[in-house]
């Protein structure tokens, strides 16, 4: 079983890697080469024998023959197929070469479906034979029928064949042999010379040969002939009968139910017949032109034609306007005449005028002229003129009636800005261009503008330099010699740019305190509405924006506090584009009031705790003195061996006197009003030190207290005399 699948593979592998065996034999092949040749050469004169020949390069294996198929190409057809078991070259003859076999020649193998083919290979033939004319018959009648045959000796392929009458070429004929026959008329008697050429089609080329022999053809007229005949021939006016007449005239005998007749006047045919056609009509000067009389039998045509002049009895009407330019319901006069007539015939007064249409509403005044009033739309005109039953039209006279321009509306374009220029337009809602518009200003001329198209504007530039200006302006519009209308004054708003910005600020700036209510106030001189701005410090944002109709506005800060100290200005701007800034104002918020009395009487209280304290220290330092009560005097306790010194000196007790002022309460209800001053004296004993330093009773302190003041007055210390003083009570 091993050997068997061992044996399978090796026969797949030995099919795969040698395709090119023969089914029924063991031989293998393989094309090596296949090449094209032209024998004698690529370039050969007409009439050589021509060999194509394919040699292919095979190499084999075996001894059974390979069947080999091989295959000619020129230009890409086909033109020889050959199937052989021959290892010789394929050869392909073209026997007395022509220029039809010019072309590009390939050669193809197949063996076993292996398909090779060659290169291109390009075979030129030059010259071509004379051709040969012949003619059936050399003598014809005019219209007779004549066969002609041009031959092409030995030529193949596609040709065209030309043939010729006295050089001149009068049929073309393509066939694909060598020769062409066809069948000439002729109709101008004489001698005619015939002869012929062809063209050999090789694509994309084509060769023309010579011309062939000539050949004499003799055409013999006809005894037949058509005759015109026009009466009167001459001295013809308009209006005059014509009769023409077109007849034969022959010799012929049998030519009955052959012959037909036309007669035509230029591209108008008239009448037809057989024998004789007759016609009769009223002469006009269009009618000078050709008449002609066409006679056909079979294959012949004859002509016979005259021309005849025909004098006009009047001109062509003209159809006149006056004036040139009439406007709507405006009288206006037509005028129609016929410039020219022939006295010879016809009177002036013969000669009569109408319009076209008959209810154009003018009246005729006269021999040729209408007037009335215009119409309100454009109206087409036409005058006739009419004598011995002639009518000649005018061209058609177009009327367009022009509009009265109507009175012009006076505007600002944009805005009107004082001691800027701006536009003014003037324009009517209705009138025929061309308009004349003029700007004034108090009735005199300032500008004059002309509109010409209906999309053109009369725009004025004007400036002002106060507000009152703008109502001088005003405009007239003209297109006609009437009056001008007159517009009404101009009525617009003036923007005066702004000026004078200022900033005022409520409360004023040193009475600015914490929770007031602050009022920013930004006015300018201008025209509103106008956008006011609040900026603070450098800050380019602003810190409210607003627009108003009024000069000022305000910007408010309620309950101030310390941070909203700062530099303020405001900005201000109107439809005048200008921007003004005022003066900057710093706002400092100083303490509120109910701070500052906090402050003080906390200033206050402590001061008097400090002199309070001070009094305490003094006092400290004195001693300690015995308590007294008011309005009582008190001795000194005895005294040490020291005091019983000092008495020796004296034996009166040293008394100090101090006087107590006792304010009054600072609430009425609660305690009774007392005028004055209350005074309260109370001695004190010195101490025994110093005795020497005093002097009588020693020094008194004073106090002062007025209960109707709401201060406290200090006052020095007065030293009194003993002699002053009151006796002491036992």
């Amino acid at each position: 079983m091993g050997r068997f699948l061992l044996l399978l593979t090796c026969t797949l592998v030995s099919n795969y890697l040698h395709p090119w065996r023969g089914a029924g034999a063991q031989s293998m092949f393989t094309i090596r080469d296949i090449s094209i040749s032209l024998e004698p050469g690529d370039n050969v004169m007409r009439g050589t024998n021509v060999t194509v020949r394919c040699e292919a390069l095979v190499s084999s294996s075996g001894a059974g023959p390979l069947s080999r198929e091989y295959t000619i190409y020129k230009d890409g057809v086909t033109v020889y197929t050959k199937t052989t078991s021959s290892s010789s070259d394929l050869l392909y003859r073209l026997p007395d070469a022509r220029v039809s076999n010019t072309g590009k020649y390939k050669c193809k193998l197949n063996i076993e479906g292996r398909k090779v083919t060659s290169e291109a290979k390009k075979l030129t033939v030059t010259g071509l034979s004379t051709p040969l004319l012949h003619l059936n018959n050399a003598v014809v009648s005019e219209g007779e029928e004549l066969t002609a045959r041009c031959t092409a000796p030995g030529e193949t392929g596609s040709i065209i064949f030309y043939f010729y009458d006295d050089s001149k070429e009068i049929l073309e004929d393509r066939v694909n042999s060598n020769q062409s026959e066809v069948k000439l008329r002729f109709n101008d008697v004489g001698i005619h010379k015939m002869n012929c050429s062809y063209t050999v089609l090789v694509t994309p080329f084509f060769f023309r040969s010579d011309k062939s022999n000539s050949v004499t053809v003799s055409v013999k007229e006809l005894s037949i002939t058509p005759v015109l005949e026009i009466f009167p021939y001459s001295n013809i006016y308009e209006g005059d009968r014509l009769d023409i007449m077109c007849t034969v005239r022959s010799l012929m005998a049998d030519m009955h139910g052959n012959v037909h007749l036309y007669l035509s006047r230029g591209t108008q045919l008239l009448s037809r017949g057989d024998t004789n056609v007759n016609h009769s009509m009223i002469a006009l000067a269009k009618d000078s032109e050709e008449f002609e009389c066409r006679l056909e039998m079979g294959n012949v045509v004859k002509v016979d034609t005259k021309k005849i002049l025909v004098t006009e009895l009047f001109s062509v009407p003209t159809l006149t306007m006056s004036p040139s330019e009439v406007f709507q319901k405006e009288y206006m006069t037509l005028s129609c005449k016929s410039d020219t007539f022939a006295s010879e015939r016809i009177r002036r007064d013969q000669l009569t005028y109408s319009l076209d249409p008959p209810e154009s509403l003018l009246i005729p005044k006269s021999s040729g002229v209408f007037s009335g009033k215009a119409p309100v739309y454009d109206f087409n005109y036409t005058c006739i003129a009419q004598a011995k039953g002639i009518r000649k039209y005018s061209r058609p006279l177009t009327v367009r009636p022009k509009v009265t321009v109507s009175t012009p509306k006076i505007s600002v374009v944009g805005s009107a800005v004082l001691g800027r220029p701006f536009k003014v337009l003037c324009k009517s809602d209705f009138g025929s261009l061309p308009i004349n518009y003029t700007l004034l200003k108090d009735y005199d001329q300032l500008s004059m503008a002309i509109v010409k198209m209906p999309l053109e504007q009369a725009l004025f530039t004007v400036t002002i330099h106060q507000p009152g200006e703008i109502n001088k302006f005003m405009c007239e519009a003209k297109n006609s010699q009437k009056d001008a209308p007159l517009s009404k004054r101009l009525e617009a708003i003036v923007v005066v740019p702004l000026s004078h910005p200022t900033l005022t600020v409520i409360p004023v700036l040193p009475e600015i305190a914490e929770g007031d209510h602050l009022f920013l106030i930004c006015g300018v001189k201008g025209t509103p509405p106008i956008t006011f701005k609040w900026y603070r410090d450098d800050n380019r944002s602003p810190i409210f924006t607003t627009t108003t109709d009024m000069n000022n506005t305000d910007y408010q800060i309620q309950a101030l506090a310390k941070d909203d100290s700062g530099t303020y200005y405001c900005e201000a701007i109107n439809h005048a584009k200008n921007v003004v800034r005022s003066a900057p104002v710093t706002i400092v918020v100083r303490l509120a009031l109910w701070k500052k009395a906090v402050i003080v009487g906390f200033c206050l209280l402590l001061v008097s705790v400090l002199v309070v304290v001070f009094v305490l220290c003094i006092r400290s330092k004195r001693g300690k003195v015995e308590r007294v009560d008011i309005s009582v005097w008190s001795e000194r306790p005895p005294a040490s061996a020291n005091d019983e010194e000092s008495s020796i000196v004296s034996n009166e007790p040293d008394v100090e006197y101090t006087e107590v002022v006792h304010p009054q309460p600072t609430d009425p209800s609660k305690a009774p009003r007392r005028k004055g001053t209350e005074t309260v004296y109370s001695e004190l004993q010195n101490s025994s030190h110093g005795a020497d330093e005093h002097h009588g009773y020693g020094s008194v302190e004073y106090a002062d207290l007025n209960g109707e003041q709401h201060e406290m007055n200090h006052y020095p210390v007065e030293h009194h005399n003993c002699q002053d003083l009151p006796v002491p009570v036992d």
